[in-house]
């Protein structure tokens, strides 16, 4: 007698098959599981955005723990050397030149740090001061171990090869300056609505200005549209902008008058940059590059990105409007520590 062999469905047959039963109905009337999503849409998208980010916190978490780890065993390391060298205990050491060079807080640096913040300290004085005196003991303590750490790396030879954190933010498509074989790639996500945008996006101007064709600068899109209404339509026109060539164009005057970026404003700078309003109208009405846009969206989140702006040089995620030398420090490094 013959027998059939069980297979079991994977789980996306499972979900496949189960889309095919109603979810429910009204007066016998069907409701899809296709229904339900399509109602659902806008949520499920943002479940899937803060799912992509929360992947994105725990590479960063599981980097930090890592950076630290690696830190305290150099610590270590450099205490037992020292400690062999000088023919004693690690204990030794570290009370002779560590503990017993720690000087405990003053009453009077107490009392400064209480009157400092003592907007902030949810207790009364009798009971803050002994929690202030601790905590600035224990900072002390921090300060006379890592100084001395400083020293004993200077006389020891100490090699840190752990590479940075860095994010995959593939650009393939998306507006461009500077030639591909330049050796640092920043990839910038940003929003026309955003101030901080703004300011940022005058810095990047500096930066490529210093650095030439050592660096080339990709734009992705990333509206906040639950706090900037109009950033989303205003992503969709300067891609339809970069569909006749003037992104970088476009860019700038969206930038220039973030207060003016209704539909009748975006379609009124594409005739100012003297492009084809016809075929940039049908692009904006038409909704041409929403899809392009919810794909950056997609790929900042799956990168960390939860604000704008935010940047990343070859891969490494620097977030926020940050200064020049913010910037100009992990170029340098990734240029091979020289300066610019």
């Amino acid at each position: 007698m013959a027998c059939c062999l069980f297979i079991p469905m994977t789980h996306a047959q499972e979900q496949k098959k189960g889309r095919g039963k109603p979810l429910g109905s009204v007066d016998g009337i069907a409701i899809t599981e296709p229904q339900v999503r399509n109602e659902g849409a806008d949520d499920l998208e943002s479940l899937e955005l803060k799912k992509l980010r929360e992947k994105a916190s725990y590479a960063e978490n599981e980097y930090e723990i890592l950076t630290n780890a690696l830190e305290r065993v150099v610590a270590e390391k450099l205490l037992a050397a020292e400690a062999q060298k000088q023919g004693i205990s690690k204990e030794e050491l570290t009370s002779r030149e560590i503990d017993r060079k720690v000087q405990e807080a003053t009453n009077e640096e107490i009392e400064l740090f209480y009157e400092t913040n003592k907007q902030r300290i949810k207790m009364s004085k009798e009971e803050a001061l002994p929690q202030i005196a601790k905590y600035l003991n224990k900072q002390k303590a921090a300060l006379a171990r890592q100084t001395y750490l400083e020293k004993l790396e200077k006389e020891h030879k100490v090699v840190r090869s752990m590479e940075p954190l860095r994010f995959n933010v593939n650009a393939d498509g998306r507006p461009v300056q500077g030639l591909p074989s330049a050796p640092v790639s920043l990839v910038l996500f940003s929003d026309f609505q955003c101030p901080y945008c703004k300011e940022m996006s005058e810095t990047i101007k500096e930066v490529i200005k210093n650095y030439g064709k050592k660096v080339r600068l990709v734009f992705r899109q990333m509206p906040l549209t639950s706090i900037h209404p109009y950033a989303q339509k205003a992503a969709e026109a300067s891609l339809c902008a970069a569909a006749q060539g003037h992104f970088w164009e476009m860019h700038d005057l969206l930038f220039a008058d973030q207060g003016n970026l209704g539909e009748k404003d975006l379609k009124q700078r594409a005739g100012k940059l003297g492009l084809d309003t016809d075929a940039f109208s049908k692009c904006l009405d038409g909704k041409r590059y929403a899809a392009q846009v919810r794909e950056d969206v997609r790929a900042g989140s799956s990168a960390g990105v939860d604000g704008t702006p935010a940047l990343f040089v070859n891969g490494r995620y620097l977030n926020g409007n940050r200064p020049y030398e913010d910037i100009a420090d992990v170029i340098d490094e990734e240029l091979g520590g020289k300066k610019q």
